[in-house]
């Protein structure tokens, strides 16, 4: 069965949803793996996000947090203030669900700028909710596709904390979230050390080994000693993604988000 590198990194970050869990989706591939989840193993998931939108059921995927399809499909909208004081600063937000153009050993993200702020090299989308999400959700989990230009030593910019300079930096700054617990890549999963909070490599994708991660990171990446291979897509999974691509091609003329 073949698959793309960006089919098993979606299809990995959504199986890590569970039914019940409130996970509050940003846009790209963090909304095509929670809505995967919603539409195989995880149907009682609730997705909410930036707009206001609560318990929502997109039929395809959104270019963005203000795409009507998230209204339309949803078990309410209530107002932007209420989503983030009531519902995430709340701590009713079990998992926030976040995309990255770069990310450094310590899980912090930059989506602002490449290049020193003032005269950047290219000005990225910026940080939306993703800092608040960052600090309050119970738990942060990161996707992206990971090379050195995007797994780096040093952020230009840090958009949104995950634990600063490591340690006990983030409990100290008061933070309410647990914060990043996962980044899953194109090449396998990391998780933060329990101790330095340091991002260690704990799982590589199937055809993957070591080096290539290491290759690809812009450090010295540590390897847990319990490393495990992730099991590769199902028939059913693969089937459920590409028919949420094709619809969301059709019904957005090319511009799907996710992939």
């Amino acid at each position: 069965m073949s698959y793309t590198p960006t089919e098993l990194m979606t299809i990995n970050a959504a199986r890590k949803l569970s039914d019940g869990q409130v996970c509050f989706v940003g846009i790209g591939l963090p909304s095509a793996a929670a809505n995967l989840a919603r539409l195989t193993h995880a149907p009682e998931v609730v997705l909410i996000y930036e707009s206001g939108t609560i318990g929502a059921r997109p039929d395809v995927l959104p270019l963005s947090i203000g795409d009507g399809e998230l209204a339309e499909f949803a078990d309410t909208v209530v107002s932007v203030p209420e989503i983030f004081r009531y519902w995430l600063q709340g701590g009713r937000v079990d998992v926030g669900f976040l995309g990255a153009a770069q990310i450094d050993r310590f899980a912090n993200i930059n989506t602002t700028v490449i290049g020193p702020y003032a005269s950047p090299r290219t000005r990225l989308p910026g940080a939306g909710g993703a800092p608040e999400i960052a600090s309050s959700a119970r738990e942060v989990w990161i996707t992206l596709r990971q090379t050195k230009r995007s797994f780096v030593d040093r952020l230009d910019f840090i958009t949104s904390a995950g634990f600063l300079d490591g340690g006990d930096a983030r409990e100290r700054s008061g933070a309410r979230g647990a914060g990043p617990t996962a980044v899953i890549t194109d090449l396998g999963v990391l998780a933060p050390d329990p101790v330095t909070k340091e991002l260690v490599l704990t799982a590589v994708h199937p055809g993957i080994d070591v080096e290539q991660v290491r290759a690809a990171t812009g450090w010295d990446l540590k390897v847990s000693s319990d490393l495990v291979v992730t099991s590769p897509p199902t028939e059913a999974e693969l089937a459920c993604l590409r028919d949420l691509h094709a619809r969301t091609l059709r019904a957005h003329g090319g511009e799907a988000g996710g992939d």
